[in-house]
């Protein structure tokens, strides 16, 4: 992962309203949930959503699909698990005990 696009990804979360935001769209599923139910849960103003959302759709952790006159908002899974990934598979890398764990593991 690169380490400008992590870094715009955990900005985008490092707003409250944002991460309330991902969070119910994290909970949501796969089935995503439509803005107005979005906005109803969150309850926030819907141009204060459209604009977090948008900041959540540009850094590739939220997608929006339209179905029909609603628009459905879904996170975007594989790139969450990018991002916790990137954050995980860097722990301990420089410490002692990862070059010792790593030798075991040959």
């Amino acid at each position: 992962m690169i380490i400008e696009k992590a870094a715009s990804q955990l900005e985008a979360l490092g707003n409250v309203t944002r991460l309330r935001i991902y969070r119910a769209l994290v909970r949501a599923g796969e089935e995503g949930m439509p803005v107005g139910r979005l906005q109803e849960k969150i309850d926030i103003a819907a141009s204060t959503l459209s604009h977090h959302l948008k900041k959540l759709v540009d850094t590739g952790l939220v997608v929006q699909e339209r179905q029909a006159t609603t628009l459905i908002c879904t996170a975007n899974y594989g790139n969450m698990n990018t991002l916790i990934g990137y954050l995980v598979n860097e722990c301990c890398a420089d410490a002692k005990c990862a070059a010792k764990a790593d030798e075991v593991a040959a």
